[in-house]
């Protein structure tokens, strides 16, 4: 199975820069189906946590404000090309996905 996590990352000196997407409908529970008229239920990611080795770097709690496959950019020191970052996401539904990749 194919992760929703796409990620890229890139080295500038010390500081390492993430962006990801992560394929997620993020419906708020407020749509309506075009078809039917009825509400679309909420599904929506709750929680991203991002880790470097042992230590977490990057811990949100998301709502339904966030927009469908949201995008989450950041940067941090101290990593070495080849080291490991991971991805991981839950969402309302008890939904989740991981992802983890080596640094380039």
């Amino acid at each position: 199975m194919t992760s929703s996590i796409k990620v890229r990352t890139s080295m500038r000196d010390d500081m390492t820069t993430v962006r990801a997407i992560i394929r997620h409908p993020m419906h708020t529970g407020y749509e309506s189906d075009p078809e039917s008229g009825e509400l679309i239920p909420a599904h929506y990611i709750e929680n991203v946590t991002v880790q470097h080795g042992n230590k977490t770097l990057l811990q949100c709690d998301w709502s339904r404000a966030i927009s469908s496959n949201p995008y989450l950019s950041f940067e941090f020191s101290g990593a070495h090309p080849g080291d490991i970052l991971r991805i991981t996401w839950s969402d309302n539904k008890g939904e989740t996905d991981a992802l983890e990749f080596r640094i380039e």
